[in-house]
């Protein structure tokens, strides 16, 4: 029986994995639900997660994402049931179409989604802590309940990841697991790169027909569900 292993090739570089996301359009960072398509899958054993005797780590995958999102013509964001992940820009218009036609109707600007988008709209770029202090959500579990706005608009494809921010040591060295720099996808690639001529149901069909020739051993259900 056909798996991933037999349509994608290893990758050991940003540069392998941006012809990757190129070539199939979507392509999740992590467990995707379907066995072997994501970019943690495809990558080299050398490219995985490490953690070294004295407690340091390398991923180099985790780091390519900052290189991948601002030099090639693609996407990041979580499109994937709520998990982050790459959608090449010939692919974008179509997903903004099908999620914001069918799936999920646009914030109210009263709405705390609304307050949200119109933030990043007025302030530009901000890092996620400084997108939820910008919008008021201070104090304790306060963090969790924001995030799980801004994770809904990026399914929505109203939000998306502009870049990851890192902080420094003493010596100017980066550190940690990083920050989301996160903005508005009309801001970044204009609006007339997120519309598309298409209806919603037409954006549909065409993603779920090119996925389906992408993963041909996927079932209509794991499609439906990477789609949303």
């Amino acid at each position: 029986m056909m798996s991933a292993q037999d349509v994608f090739p290893r990758v050991s570089s940003a540069a392998e994995l941006m012809e990757v996301i190129g070539q199939v359009g979507f392509l999740p960072l992590l467990n995707s639900g379907i066995p072997g398509f994501s970019a943690e899958d495809i990558v080299d054993e050398d490219c995985r997660y490490v953690v070294f005797p004295d407690g340091g780590w390398d991923w180099p995958l985790w780091k390519w994402k900052g290189q991948i999102v601002t030099e090639m013509p693609c996407v990041y964001g979580k499109f994937f049931a709520t998990k982050a992940g790459f959608v090449s820009q010939a692919w974008w218009p179509d997903l903004c179409n099908y999620r914001r036609g069918m799936k999920y109707p646009k914030p109210e600007d009263d709405s705390i989604e609304g307050t949200i988008i119109d933030t990043l709209r007025t302030s530009g770029s901000l890092i996620s802590r400084e997108l939820r202090a910008a919008c008021g959500f201070n104090g304790k579990g306060m963090r969790s309940k924001f995030d799980a706005y801004v994770t809904r608009l990026q399914m929505a494809t109203y939000v998306v990841t502009e870049d990851f921010v890192y902080p420094t040591d003493k010596h100017g060295r980066e550190y940690g697991w990083g920050w989301s720099l996160l903005n508005t996808p009309e801001a970044l690639y204009g609006r007339e790169n997120c519309q598309c001529s298409r209806s919603p149901e037409e954006s549909f069909r065409r993603i779920i027909a090119h996925l389906s020739g992408v993963l041909p051993f996927a079932s209509e259900k794991q499609l439906l569900r990477l789609v949303g």
